[in-house]
C-alpha cells in the first residue's frame, strides 16, 4: 500500500513538473529582466494560469487573515501588498495583449475569465476579517513610526476597501458584488464590440479615380493595406492613418461623407455590435454602485480623489476655457467655411466630413505647410532617435536594443534602458503600427511595474502602443507631426513608468491621480515645435538634409492653427463625459439626444443625424476615464506652466530635467501631486503660460 502511495505521489509530483515546465506562468519568469516568455505562452495557458494564480491569491489572503498576531503594517498591508504575484504575472500578459494582440479566442477567454475575475477581486475587497486588519492599522497610522509612504499605502488601501464596499451591510455587500461583476462584464462587452464594429469596415476603392486628392503616401498605404488582405485596389479603413489621411486629403466629398458616417456611428447601427444599451446600463450600474456607497452622483464618488477634487472643479476649468477659447473657436470655423466657399466658387455648407480637408487646405496656403511636407522628415527610425534621445539629454538615459527579450508580435521591438551611469533601469517594449486584434489608438502600460523588496530595486517592464503609418513597399514609414507628437506623448507615460522610484507597487510610476497621469506625457509635446530639439532628428529620409529652416518656422507660426477648434473638441468630450456621470437617476432615453445637449455649448459644426460619440468612446466607458476625461485639459495648464520653466532655464536645462524627474517622474503617488508640482515649480500652476502658448492672451 505504501509503495503505490509513493507511485501515486511520484506521478503527480511529476504531472505537476510537466504543467509547471509547459505552462510558462506557473513560475517566475527567467526570460532577460524576467521577461515574459511571450513564444512560449500558448492561448491554452490563459485559463489554467489565471486558475493557479486566483488559489495562490486566496491562501496568501487567508494567510494574512488568519494571523493570530495582532495587525501591524507588515503582517497585514505588506503582506497584502506583495500577493498576488502570480495574478499579476498572467494578468499583465493577457489584459495588455488583448487590447494589442487580440483574436476571438482572446475575446472568449476574456468573456469566461472576467466573472471569475470579478468575483475573486469582490472576495478580498469584501473580506470582512481581511478588512478589519486594515482598518486597525489605519486607525493608528499616525503613532505607528511608520514613514510618509507607508503612510500613503495604508491610506490607499483603506480607501480602496472603502470604495469597494467593505463598510457596506452584509445585504449592501452582496448588493455592490453583483452590481461589480455585472459592470465588469458590460464594459467588456463595450469594448469588444467596438474593437469588431472598428475592424468589420472596409471600403475597397477599385476606381483611380476614387483616389483623388490623396498623396502618394495615402494611396501606397492604400494598397499596402488591400494586398496584405488579399485584395486588388486600395483598403481604406477605420484606423487612425487611414481615417485621418483620406478626411484629410480626398477631393471626393461623397467617400469622404462614407467615412466620416462610418467612423462615428459605431456601435449605433443597431447590429449585434450597437452600445447603446451598453452605454445605459454602465451608466446606471456606476450609477447604483456610487449610491450604495452613499455619493449622489459617480462623479462624486470618483472626484474624490483626483486634483479637481469634485464637479464644481471639473466645470470650473471645462467653462473656463470655454470662455477664453470660444470665440477664437467660432472665428476659426468661420474663416475655414468661408475658405471652403472660395476654393469651390460657390456657397459651401461645411459639414463635419470637410473640416479635415478645408481647414488642411487653408492651413496650407496661409502658412505654406502640410503633412506631406514634413512627413519626409519623420522617417520613424530617425524620430525614435529624436524621442529617445530627448529622454537622453534630459535624463541621461540610454536605449539599448536587446533581441534576446521575447516579444508578443515580430514588429514589436524591446530595449534595454541604462540610466547615465549604464545601470539597467527598465525594459522598453515599442509597437508602432495598426493591425487587425490591435483597439485602435496610442496608449502606454506595463507587464510589470517597479518596486523595492528585501533591498533589491525591481525595475519596470513598461509598453507603448501605437497606429502610425506603415511602411510600403517603395517607403519607409513616414510619420506625420500629429504621430510625431503622440509618440512622444506616449513615451513621457513611458518615463513616468521606467524612472520611478517607490517602495511600493501600488504607488509606482503612473499609479497617480488621473488629472496628474497626463503631465509628464503632454509636457513632452511641447519640444516637437522647438527647432533646437527638430534640428537633432528631422532629417529628410531620401538625402538626409535637416529640416530647412523656413519649414521649422513654418511649423512653429502654424503651431496654433485652430487651437480654438482643438480645444472646444477636447471640451467637448470632457462635458459629454461629465454628464453621464453626474446623472443622479438612471438614464432610460435616447443615447444620442443626450449626447447631443451635454456637448451643445461647445458644438461647432451641425450635427449629423445618426451619429454618436458615447457608443464607441472607450475611454470613458471602458476605460479608466469615467469622470475623469477632463483630466487631459487639466494636465494641459500644469504642462504649459512647467514647460514655461523650461523656456525660462533653456528647453534642454539639466538642474530643470532633473527638478522634473526627482519630483515628478520617480514619485509616482507617494505624495500628493500639489505638493510634488509646488516642489518643482515653486507655485501652484495657473493657466497664463496655457493661455500666452495658445496665443490667446
Amino acid at each position: 500500500m505504501k509503495k503505490i502511495l509513493i507511485t501515486l505521489f511520484s506521478a503527480i509530483m511529476m504531472m505537476t513538473t510537466i504543467q509547471a515546465e509547459e505552462n510558462p506562468f506557473f513560475l517566475p519568469f527567467k526570460g532577460p529582466h524576467g521577461t515574459a516568455p511571450f513564444q512560449e505562452i500558448k492561448i491554452s495557458h490563459y485559463e489554467p494560469a489565471f486558475e493557479k494564480a486566483m488559489a495562490e491569491h486566496r491562501a496568501e489572503i487567508d494567510q494574512i487573515t488568519t494571523n493570530p498576531e495582532e495587525p501591524t503594517f507588515a503582517n497585514t498591508i505588506e503582506a497584502l501588498e506583495y500577493s498576488g504575484a502570480m495574478f499579476n504575472r498572467v494578468g499583465g500578459v493577457f489584459f495588455n495583449l488583448l487590447s494589442a494582440e487580440s483574436n476571438d479566442e482572446m475575446m472568449e477567454i476574456s468573456q469566461r475569465i472576467t466573472p471569475a475575475l470579478s468575483e475573486h477581486s469582490n472576495n478580498i475587497n469584501l473580506n470582512e476579517a481581511l478588512f478589519s486588519r486594515v482598518k486597525a492599522v489605519y486607525d493608528t497610522r499616525y503613532n505607528s513610526g511608520l514613514t510618509y509612504e507607508q503612510i500613503r499605502l495604508v491610506e490607499k488601501y483603506y480607501e480602496g476597501f472603502e470604495n469597494s464596499g467593505a463598510t457596506l451591510s452584509a445585504e449592501g455587500k452582496e448588493q455592490y458584488r453583483a452590481l461589480s461583476m455585472e459592470l465588469s462584464k458590460a464594459t467588456l462587452d463595450y469594448s469588444q464590440n467596438t474593437l469588431r464594429e472598428t475592424n468589420a469596415f472596409e471600403m475597397l476603392l477599385t476606381n483611380e479615380a476614387d483616389l483623388a486628392g490623396l498623396p502618394a503616401s495615402v494611396v501606397e498605404s492604400a494598397a499596402a493595406r488591400a494586398k496584405a488582405k488579399g485584395k486588388k485596389g486600395w483598403l481604406i479603413d477605420l484606423s487612425a492613418p487611414s481615417y485621418t489621411g483620406f478626411m484629410k486629403y480626398s477631393t471626393r466629398r461623397d467617400l469622404r461623407e462614407k467615412l466620416y458616417k462610418a467612423y462615428n456611428t459605431k456601435g449605433v447601427n443597431g447590429n449585434e455590435y450597437d452600445n447603446q444599451d451598453l452605454v445605459r446600463k454602465i451608466v446606471s450600474l456606476r450609477l447604483q454602485i456610487a449610491k450604495l456607497l452613499g455619493y449622489e452622483s459617480y462623479a462624486q464618488y470618483a472626484l474624490k480623489n483626483r486634483m479637481a477634487k469634485n464637479a464644481e472643479g471639473v466645470y470650473g476649468l471645462l467653462d473656463g476655457l470655454a470662455n477664453a477659447f470660444g470665440d477664437v473657436a467660432r472665428n476659426e470655423v468661420k474663416a475655414v467655411a468661408a475658405y471652403a466657399s472660395k476654393m469651390e466658387g460657390k456657397p459651401v455648407d461645411l459639414q463635419p466630413w470637410d473640416w479635415s480637408f478645408y481647414a488642411d487646405k487653408l492651413k496650407d496656403e496661409e502658412y505654406g505647410i502640410n503633412d506631406e511636407m514634413t512627413r519626409p522628415y519623420f522617417e520613424l527610425e530617425n524620430v525614435k532617435k529624436g524621442v529617445f534621445g530627448l529622454a537622453t539629454t534630459l535624463y541621461g538615459l540610454q536605449f539599448v536594443p536587446n533581441p534576446e527579450i521575447q516579444v508578443y508580435h515580430p514588429e514589436v521591438e524591446a530595449f534595454d534602458v541604462l540610466d547615465e551611469n549604464g545601470n539597467f533601469l527598465s525594459v522598453l517594449y515599442t509597437d508602432f503600427h495598426p493591425r487587425d486584434g490591435k483597439r485602435s489608438g496610442a496608449w502606454m502600460s506595463s507587464f510589470k511595474d517597479q518596486y523595492i523588496k528585501d533591498g533589491v530595486d525591481s525595475r519596470p517592464h513598461i509598453t507603448i502602443v501605437m497606429n502610425f503609418t506603415r511602411p510600403t513597399e517603395n517607403k519607409p514609414a513616414l510619420l506625420t507631426f500629429d504621430e510625431v507628437e503622440t509618440f512622444l506623448h506616449e513615451f513621457g507615460h513611458a518615463l513616468h513608468g521606467m524612472l520611478a522610484r517607490s517602495t511600493y507597487e501600488s504607488l509606482s510610476g503612473t499609479s497617480v491621480y488621473r488629472d496628474f497621469v497626463e503631465l509628464p506625457s503632454q509636457i513632452m509635446e511641447n519640444w516637437l515645435t522647438e527647432k533646437e530639439y527638430l534640428d537633432g532628428f528631422a532629417f529628410h529620409y531620401e538625402t538626409g538634409e535637416k529640416m530647412p529652416e523656413e519649414l521649422l518656422q513654418q511649423i512653429i507660426k502654424a503651431s496654433n492653427y485652430n487651437v480654438g477648434y482643438a480645444t472646444l473638441r477636447q471640451l467637448s468630450f470632457g462635458y459629454l463625459d461629465m454628464k453621464w456621470h453626474t446623472l443622479t437617476e438612471p438614464y432610460t432615453g435616447d443615447v444620442i439626444s443626450f449626447e447631443q445637449e451635454a456637448m451643445s455649448r461647445v458644438q461647432l459644426l451641425p450635427l449629423v443625424p445618426g451619429t454618436c460619440l458615447s457608443t464607441s468612446f472607450s475611454h470613458i466607458f471602458s476605460g479608466g476615464y469615467a469622470a475623469g476625461y477632463y483630466s487631459y485639459k487639466w494636465a494641459e495648464v500644469m504642462d504649459a506652466d512647467a514647460f514655461s520653466l523650461f523656456k525660462e532655464k533653456g528647453i534642454f536645462d539639466k538642474a530643470t530635467a532633473d527638478s522634473f524627474r526627482r519630483n515628478i517622474l520617480e514619485r509616482g503617488n507617494t505624495e500628493e501631486p500639489t505638493d510634488l508640482y509646488k516642489r518643482f515649480r515653486g507655485r501652484e500652476a495657473t493657466v497664463d503660460a496655457l493661455l500666452k502658448r495658445s496665443g490667446v492672451n
